[in-house]
């Protein structure tokens, strides 16, 4: 453990401790979450019929050993209440079924941060984000399966890149399974490819993802949405390192490292019966939890300059004023980083030379929404309001406010209301196309929940 030779911004403080059951040695509690559960692969496994495949979770934070259950079926209990989500610091007893658990706390740990702000394309400076990177880090070399998760936007995707291209495999090829845009019945033959006439409508040889991803990575978008009857014939390729297609005969060998990824709570689902608890530890070697931008505002700064800089321009970030800066730590963001890359694209997109680079200006959240039923706006007019003592880019806020409300009636009205054919239409999360329509206050049918 390193000490104050560090700079004090690399550096934070995480309160452990150890625990056991009656039947196990002591096992140290540290930043690395570890659960407890029936389950054979379970840090600590407990012999107990009334303890669920996946019961609790403990990690260190700076707050102290957060005890979160899982919802399993029974119950996670400290002093004879149920818990959800508690913080222990001092030695307690925990119950979970007939099994008694003993907390120890430790010392606070300083755990020393990577002082670099950025793993590949990634950048940050908040302490949660730099500690995920030294992980990224440490395990990019390997071929250990990780699991991501995080709120839609938090940059999924993104963080598997990172890992491809820090790995051996960058120079093999890095393909996306979008499991949410799956239908159902094609989900078998959209993972393993299929031959010509293996089913109606197959009037071609599709191959496999995961052949065209052979010495590369595979990386599965939204695991959780995989339909149950198709998560063991994935479990088993992954097992084997094979692949059937759907209507082939022979089996196909295939030397992919598999990232996944998906905002739902995959160990609640196993609880429920929903994912399969050998394909979570399967896949679920090493997992990553994505911070929703809202619990890292101080990030804010780094990534609108690192976005002014992908689009072609970093001094431009010169004219980005505290002000914008403060508006957008107000904001509570509900896109996360998609959201800021979208405001900060249509911000430089629609600047002129020399004029402030105002983000904010087009987050429709920070700004009124017109009225119902007001026509387009008209300079000069009752839609648009007097130019006099009007400042430009209130008025360009009025313009692009209604230009999201018209934008996104039409589109409702094209896809009768359906969330998910919207989302698809306008290229955007079915989250974020939601949070317009509620700010606008535009209907919509209900849709999958997310």
């Amino acid at each position: 453990m390193l000490d104050a030779t560090v700079a004090s911004r690399n550096r934070v403080e995480v309160r452990g401790g150890r625990i056991r059951t009656s039947t196990s040695d002591w096992v140290e509690i540290g930043p690395d979450p570890i659960v407890l559960g029936r389950n054979q692969a379970c840090a600590i496994m407990v012999d107990d019929g009334k303890v669920s495949a996946v019961h609790v979770e403990l990690v260190a934070t700076e707050q102290g050993v957060r005890v979160r259950d899982l919802g399993s079926r029974n119950g996670t209990f400290v002093g004879g209440v149920r818990i959800g989500d508690v913080y222990l610091l001092h030695a307690t007893k925990l119950k979970i079924g007939d099994t008694e658990l003993s907390f120890e706390p430790a010392r606070p740990e300083r755990i020393v941060l990577s002082a670099a702000p950025q793993f590949g394309p990634l950048v940050a400076q908040s302490a949660s984000m730099r500690a995920i990177f030294d992980r990224l880090a440490k395990i990019a070399p390997t071929d250990l399966t990780v699991l991501i998760n995080g709120e839609t936007g938090t940059g999924k995707e993104l963080v598997a890149q990172a890992l491809h291209l820090a790995s051996n495999r960058a120079k093999k090829p890095f393909v996306v399974v979008d499991c949410g845009s799956i239908p159902p019945t094609l989900a078998e033959a959209t993972l393993f490819g299929h031959e010509r006439g293996a089913f109606t409508g197959a009037v071609d040889k599709r191959p496999s993802p995961f052949v065209e991803a052979d010495g590369g990575t595979i990386f599965l978008d939204e695991l959780g949405e995989l339909p149950v009857d198709v998560q063991p014939k994935l479990l088993r390729a992954l097992a084997e390192r094979r692949i059937k297609s759907v209507g082939g005969s022979t089996y196909r060998e295939v030397d992919v490292r598999v990232l996944a990824a998906t905002r739902r709570d995959l160990v609640r689902a196993v609880n429920t019966g929903a994912f399969r608890s050998d394909l979570y530890f399967r896949v679920a070697q090493v997992k990553i939890e994505l911070p929703a931008l809202r619990h890292r505002l101080e990030d804010l700064p780094v990534l609108v300059r690192r976005m002014l800089k992908d689009l072609g321009d970093e001094t431009v970030y010169e004219r980005v004023s505290s002000i914008t800066l403060e508006r957008l730590a107000r904001h509570d963001w509900p896109g996360n980083v998609r959201e800021l890359r979208n405001a900060v694209a249509v911000a430089f997109a629609l600047a002129t030379e020399g004029e402030e680079i105002d983000i904010s200006a087009h987050l429709g959240a920070l700004t009124e929404a017109p009225q119902a039923g007001s026509g387009p706006p008209q300079i000069g007019g009752p839609g648009f309001g007097s130019m006099k003592g009007r400042q430009f880019q209130d008025a360009k806020r009025d313009v692009l406010t209604r230009f999201e409300r018209d934008y996104f009636a039409a589109l409702a009205e094209e896809a009768k209301g359906n969330v998910s054919e919207m989302a698809r239409r306008a290229g955007m999360e079915r989250a974020h196309v939601r949070a317009y329509l509620r700010r606008h206050g535009i209907g919509a049918k209900q849709d999958t929940p997310e």
